[in-house]
């Protein structure tokens, strides 16, 4: 029997505080993709944010996990569900890939697994994804997953510079069942 947690390419896993140094690195990822910009954090702040993830008490639903490749150990992108609500039966999720470890498969994988948690062991109903407009790749790859565009929020967020469209996307339990194995153990 394999884990729950281990596909063909990918394995989730809890952060442990020696992930600090890829999570640097899909910061800079981010940020050349044109994503949110923050302030430059250092080292010493990644260091101290993966420690405190490595220890942190489980949020009820919400949750972060790095995405580990099976073939190289490697961390290649982090996964996690956030603003979940269990008696509407909604959460929301997000998912950060590695500039180098895009369109391997890695991120599709990943996804299915989570969602996977979220609808057949958690009882969740739908799942939401809010993804940049200017994000060609990851809408590409939800409508690919069997997300449905739900909506736009024009000049929703605000980056360099300008003013930017956030579209949201959504996919039920069933919907995810049609296109997707619920057990995780094939």
């Amino acid at each position: 029997m394999t884990s729950f947690w281990t596909g063909e390419r990918v394995r989730l896993r809890g952060i442990e505080p020696d992930d600090w140094t890829a999570f640097m690195g899909f910061a800079v990822d981010e940020e050349c993709l044109g994503d949110l910009l923050h302030p430059p954090r250092s080292a010493e702040g990644f260091r101290a944010w993966a420690k405190d993830q490595a220890v942190a008490k489980s949020d009820g639903d919400c949750f972060g996990l790095a995405i580990e490749a099976v073939d190289t150990g490697q961390i290649v992108g982090a996964v996690g569900s956030h603003h979940a609500d269990p008696r509407a039966g909604w959460f929301e999720y997000g998912i950060t890939m590695g500039a180098g470890h895009r369109r391997k498969g890695y991120a599709a994988e990943a996804v299915v697994m989570l969602l996977r948690f979220m609808f057949a062991e958690r009882r969740y109903h739908k799942c939401e994804a809010r993804i940049f407009a200017h994000n060609e790749p990851s809408l590409a790859l939800h409508h690919r997953l069997g997300f449905t565009e739900e909506g736009r929020l024009r000049d929703h967020v605000f980056f360099a510079g300008q003013h930017h469209d956030l579209v949201v996307m959504g996919i039920l339990a069933d919907e995810f069942a049609q296109l997707h194995s619920l057990s995780g153990l094939e």
